[in-house]
């Protein structure tokens, strides 16, 4: 992802509509510092859909869904093609996260990290997979016009971009300076839709 357009998501999620289960921002009490704002929301979609390709030398295997997309996706465990083949089901779920939270400027520095891991299931069982990826961006704050609603931040490589922010009550206990988190998470866990053989 380019730091361009994880900053303009950054600054953009400061407007995102946020169940409090999530973190959302509370009043603290008179005598405490004013809580940074922090939000979050999460989504998970079943999916369904059928192998149309299985390609041994490449170790991956094509699935149709139920809309028509197609999706290639890479085996690890090259004993799981054996026991899948082109008309099988499978069913799967995604899920996409994305938290976003202010802190102060000695909390960190900008900058971009990328974790990803892979899980699949174990000789015998039913062929199943699940790939996860989160990406957490780092930017500053450099400029908020609280009048106008908006907000300027400096992303990781430099660029700055300026977002309006839905909930101006999100800016109250934002100043210059401090950064912006942001964490999107996303997974992907696919098995085939019957028993092993």
């Amino acid at each position: 992802m380019k730091g361009l357009t994880v900053a303009l998501i950054v600054v953009g999620l400061l407007s995102a509509d946020v169940p409090a289960t999530f973190g959302q921002a509370s009043k603290a009490p008179a005598e405490a510092p004013a809580a940074k704002p922090s939000v979050g929301e999460a989504a998970a979609v079943k999916l369904r859909g059928t192998i149309t390709a299985v390609d041994k030398e490449n170790k991956t295997i094509t699935i149709k869904g139920e809309r028509g997309r197609t999706l290639t996706l890479d085996v690890q465990d090259p004993s799981k093609l054996e026991a899948v083949k082109v008309g099988d089901p499978v069913v799967g779920m995604y899920y996409e996260a994305v938290a976003v939270r202010v802190q102060k400027a000695e909390a960190g520095t900008p900058g971009v990290t990328v974790k990803e891991e892979r899980a699949t299931s174990k000789p015998g069982e039913t062929p199943a997979g699940a790939i996860g990826r989160e990406i957490t961006v780092t930017g500053t704050i450099t400029a908020i016009d609280k009048k106008q609603g908006s907000v300027t931040v400096k992303g990781p490589q430099g660029k700055s971009h300026t977002v309006k922010v839905k909930e101006p009550k999100n800016l109250e206990n934002v100043k210059v300076g401090d950064l912006i988190e942001l964490t999107y998470a996303q997974a992907l866990a696919v098995a085939l839709d019957k028993a092993a053989k």
